[in-house]
């Protein structure tokens, strides 16, 4: 959804730098077509086979874009009260929320269970006990899913590679079934199914294959020992090109091969794709402040920094930058870096990019999901607005902060 006409850098129908111009920058823009256009290649791809698309809210908890989702259909992944409460919000179904995370607190999970959400993805047989007694005072009878370790190596970054068994998360399968005996003695909890989450930035698809084929032996072990599993969840993890040279899963050729292990076994399938979703449908506008060498390299000087966009300090992640008009000027060679004071603060090295000159504007692309919900205000910068484009018209759905946001809710 974004694209060059006439040398112009557009989103849908609208040129960027009417959005600059009028926003300001930094500035997140987000396409609804992209948006939608990912999250009903999940869900129609799916087809007939029970399922319910879960958009992982981690990913981008904009409450207009959850909206949107909404609208569409989507059921929510969250990992917090308060992406409940944002979800509540926005207007989605809290029947169809899944509760997923390792460290869930007593209040977040009663304020679930009052909500009446759909199930806990649980990760520890204390949280299963803790669900168990706030169901009872409630007087209610909670359904789980226990989130397995498969032990498959996801082969991505090391932060966000969850499927191990030296990682925090879920339970070591081989494990698994002697924990859904015990809860059998909690009377307030329904084990209802199993859940799967390998990691997240997934290029190759075959660990999630081979995790679902795991996760389909213990379902059946379970059912064989009278559980009544009915639904399994996946969890997401799809990955995205970030570089040009990169080439992504595509999203409805992955599902057929999903659909193709799961048709005829008797589940519903939960699937949270966060990423892949909103990903590509979102970018980081920047304009140029200055143009600085020194004896090593050449620095372009953005006025988006590591607290806008947290992902190439933090993982060494890449990310395009394209401008927002194309140049007939040398492309260079340069690190592009923030005003805030850490050597740590860039959002490339060494890039080869456009020839930009102080007052051009720069496009980061790729930056939709794990952009604006890692920002923070540091350096007391301020954080940037989001603008969400639809068709050929745009408008903001989150408000650039002020000076006086900084320091509400503080005192002298």
């Amino acid at each position: 959804m974004f694209h060059y006409s006439n040398q112009d850098l557009y989103c849908e129908n609208v040129p960027l730098a009417d959005i600059a111009h009028q926003a300001g920058t930094p500035a997140y823009v987000y396409s609804s077509a992209a948006i939608l256009e990912n999250y009903r290649a999940y869900d129609e791809a799916l087809g007939d086979l029970p399922h319910t698309v879960c958009y992982a809210v981690k990913a981008n908890s904009s409450l207009a874009i959850l909206a949107l989702l909404a609208r569409a259909g989507a059921g929510f992944d969250i990992v917090s009260g308060g992406e409940l409460y944002r979800v509540m919000q926005a207007g989605g179904n809290p029947s169809k929320v899944v509760f997923s995370g390792v460290g869930k607190t007593a209040a977040e999970v009663d304020y679930a269970l009052e909500s009446g959400i759909r199930t806990f993805n649980c990760e520890s047989e204390p949280e299963l006990a803790l669900i168990d007694a706030l169901a009872a005072r409630r007087g209610v009878k909670a359904g789980f899913a226990v989130r397995v370790n498969p032990d498959v190596d996801a082969s991505t970054h090391p932060y966000i590679s969850t499927g191990l068994r030296e990682h925090k998360f879920g339970i070591d399968i081989a494990e698994a079934e002697s924990v859904y005996g015990r809860a059998r003695d909690l009377s307030n909890l329904a084990a209802e199914g199993v859940s799967c989450h390998i990691g997240s930035q997934l290029m190759d698809t075959n660990p999630i294959l081979e995790a679902i084929d795991r996760v389909l032996a213990l379902v059946e072990q379970l059912r064989a020992k009278g559980f009544g599993i009915r639904h399994i969840d996946l969890g997401g993890g799809l990955g995205v090109a970030y570089q040009p040279h990169e080439q992504a899963p595509e999203i409805r050729a992955f599902i057929a091969q999903v659909r193709a292990k799961l048709q005829g076994r008797g589940v519903r399938v939960t699937i949270e794709p966060g990423r892949s979703i909103v990903g590509r449908a979102g970018v980081l506008l920047t304009r140029v402040l200055y143009r600085k060498k020194s004896a090593e390299k050449e620095f372009v000087i953005v006025d988006a920094a590591m607290n806008d966009l947290i992902r190439p300090a933090l993982y060494r992640s890449h990310h395009e930058i394209i401008p927002l008009r194309k140049t007939a000027r040398p492309q260079i060679v340069a690190d592009v870096v923030g005003p805030v004071c850490e050597t740590g603060d860039f959002l490339a090295r060494g890039r080869k990019m456009a020839n930009a000159a102080p007052g051009d504007y720069l496009a980061v692309e790729t930056a939709g999901a794990y952009g604006f919900v890692q920002s923070s205000n540091y350096n007391s910068r301020t954080r940037a607005p989001e603008i969400l484009v639809e068709g050929d018209t745009f408008r903001t759905i989150r408000a650039r902060e002020t000076y006086a946001d900084l320091v509400r809710g503080e005192v002298v």
